[in-house]
């Protein structure tokens, strides 16, 4: 190949890895502020690449250092580099896309991709999965380490509603380590628990959960969803849940809750990950479907909503 088409290759190829943004705004009418109940939009973005690559089905998200890590229902995962400046989303840039493999380096069987959660620790990822329920140490580059000891009653397919309503989602910290989530609760139960290897806490429930992710030591920040086949109409739902007792019903807030019947232009909200003390992000999973999106939303949280 010629330097000066090389060249143009490399353009070329570097553009089509920068992500595309709209501006969106899921605000109704209504509501003139960024504030909302105990949360502030700071930026949504529509987010969409070249026609070659498929972003689709975002299931999860993770951050450190500037890298974010999204990951699909498919086991592929991408590698960004991520610019907030001035709290808002600047640049988005696709470094690398991976998919994660078995323990003989082969891609994943069909029953063993459904990936759904992720956290990032230290140089490792920690994934969950739903259809064959496990949590899975990954290394940065895709490679699988091993399978994590999970809370007995994780490991039984049966315990769950269904095969697509088991492992959504988990956090991590170092008071409680690995922390996971089926999206509904077990069968027979009213309340949603969160499950320690060794302890559980159970809280009230308002959707079906879709992430976890820890704010300190003892709260931990919770994603539901709720979606109306009937009315089409969907929820979104931020609570917080102090672990304290794992013998009572933990204490749990509700920060925020949008619903599109007042006017939310929501969708399908999926992935949640911090990036520094109050600031998070919140990703949709648009089903590969030409009518729903991939919308990327920055908010803060009010430190004094917190108080309960």
């Amino acid at each position: 190949m010629k330097k000066s088409m090389l060249f143009l290759y490399v353009i070329l190829l570097t553009t089509a890895l920068q992500a595309q943004f709209i501006k969106y705004d899921i605000k109704p009418k209504w509501l003139q502020s960024s504030n909302y109940m105990g949360i502030t939009l700071l930026d949504v973005k529509e987010i969409f690449f070249d026609a070659t690559y498929k972003f689709e089905e975002i299931s999860a998200l993770a951050y450190r250092d500037k890298t974010l890590y999204a990951l699909n229902d498919k086991s592929h995962l991408f590698r960004f580099n991520l610019e907030i400046k001035n709290d808002k989303i600047k640049r988005l840039d696709l470094e690398k896309i991976i998919k994660l493999k078995d323990s003989d380096g082969e891609k994943l069987s069909k029953i063993d991709r459904d990936s759904e959660g992720m956290v990032v620790v230290g140089d490792k990822l920690l994934i969950s999965f739903e259809r064959n329920p496990r949590v899975t140490v990954y290394a940065l580059n895709g490679e699988r380490v091993k399978n994590l000891s999970l809370h007995k009653k994780l490991r039984d397919i049966d315990h769950y509603i269904a095969p697509n309503k088991a492992l959504e989602s988990l956090a991590y910290n170092r008071k409680h380590c690995l922390v996971a989530a089926p999206e509904t609760p077990f069968r027979g139960s009213k309340y949603h628990t969160l499950y320690a290897k060794d302890k559980s806490w159970r809280f009230k429930a308002h959707g079906n959960i879709t992430a976890l992710e820890f704010i300190d030591e003892d709260r931990i920040l919770i994603l539901e969803r709720d979606f109306n086949y009937f009315t089409r109409s969907r929820t979104a739902i931020l609570s917080v849940v102090k672990l304290k007792s794992s013998k009572k019903v933990s204490k749990s807030k509700v920060i925020a809750s949008f619903k599109s019947s007042d006017g939310w232009k929501l969708d399908n909200f999926e992935g949640l990950t911090r990036i520094d003390k109050n600031r998070f992000l919140v990703v949709s999973d648009d089903n590969d479907s030409l009518f729903q999106k991939t919308l990327l939303v920055l908010f803060k949280i009010d430190e004094n909503y917190l108080a309960f």
